[in-house]
């Protein structure tokens, strides 16, 4: 039977946090104060010094999730590879630093890591020790633009498979299910000098089932001319390739991937006055979660932050609310 839990990514809020509107505990009361029942966290960006944390810093974090009851689900963690000039990191450097990653998590109670898309298949075998050791899993993020035609994502995919180990797996970020074209992202664009013609072209594709990824991949992994076509401006010319991040899989992807899936990023660009997400049709996808036994957390990301027009304020807390409340109540008709 599922038990699908609605729960915030704490990226979500990220522009109250740099430019010091919140705080970190500001924050995790906020989530709480819209319903959440966990938390998400990329420990990078909200704790200092991670993943070398102190323990007062440890003792704080456990300190604000008892006073909010939030359970801590789910670490994003980076593999960075480039940290220098001259090379990229060693095997054994790569495994070292996510070592002290599970670590960290397990400092904060934190059962399960999201790595970034692209995190190379070989990293699981040798962290299962560790895994296992500090009770964390770690799971790959299949993520539009990197999903499921990519090698790298399914070289991971299938090492899960093989291994057969409840301690690695699978997040899938809902970027994958845009049923149309962002209107945060096109407005933002058309500001920007980009011509309307270039996102009609992305919807149409949309409308029919399919996306400009999918395009790309049929053409031999090359931009279609009619695609181009529709560019006037310079604006059309960078951010034109850019528009194969918005997929438009069905939900069927996942059907022999569910036993693997341990956690949702609801990835969410504009929760509209209506009440759903303009793009994304979250209580189908929660309809279907249920119908497949889906058991874990499905986690508010909002992006739709790093479009806010010129002038603008960002709306993070109102556009986190709105979609806290609506999972909130889809759940409640669809779980009863």
């Amino acid at each position: 039977m599922s038990r699908i839990k609605a729960g915030v990514s704490l990226y979500s809020l990220q522009d109250q946090y740099l430019t010091k509107k919140m705080t970190l505990e500001d924050i995790i009361h906020y989530v709480k104060e819209c319903g959440a029942e966990g938390i998400e966290i990329l420990p990078d960006q909200m704790l200092k010094g991670a993943p070398d944390l102190t323990d007062e810093q440890v003792a704080d974090w456990h300190r604000m999730l008892k006073e909010t009851g939030l359970q801590p689900v789910i670490a994003d963690v980076f593999l960075n590879t480039n940290l220098y000039k001259n090379r990229t990191l060693t095997h054994r450097e790569c495994i070292d630093l996510l070592i002290k990653e599970i670590k960290q998590a397990n400092r904060l109670g934190i059962h399960l890591i999201r790595l970034v898309s692209m995190v190379p298949y070989w990293v699981i075998e040798p962290l299962l020790p560790y895994c296992e050791k500090y009770d964390v899993t770690i799971a790959i993020e299949v993520h539009a633009g990197m999903a499921f035609d990519v090698k790298a994502t399914n070289d991971f995919i299938n090492e899960v498979k093989r291994l057969k180990t409840p301690y690695a797996g699978i997040v899938i970020d809902t970027g994958i299910f845009c049923r149309k074209f962002p209107r945060v992202v096109k407005n933002y664009e058309l500001n920007n000098g980009a011509s309307p013609e270039m996102f009609d072209y992305c919807d149409k594709l949309l409308d029919q089932g399919t996306d400009l990824h999918a395009v790309i991949r049929q053409n031999g992994g090359k931009l279609p001319e009619d695609f181009v076509a529709t560019w006037k401006t310079h604006e059309d010319e960078i951010f034109g390739p850019l528009c194969d991040g918005y997929e438009n899989y069905p939900y069927e992807v996942m059907d022999d991937l569910m036993p693997y899936i341990k956690h949702f990023h609801f990835k969410m660009f504009e929760m509209t006055d209506e009440g759903p997400e303009y793009s994304i049709d979250f209580k189908g996808l929660l309809q279907y979660l249920h119908d497949h036994n889906y058991d874990g957390y499905v986690c508010t990301e909002y992006e739709g932050n790093r479009f806010t027009l010129p002038g603008h304020p960002t709306v993070e807390r109102e556009q986190v609310a709105r979609n806290v409340k609506y999972v909130q109540a889809c759940l409640k008709e669809i779980q009863g």
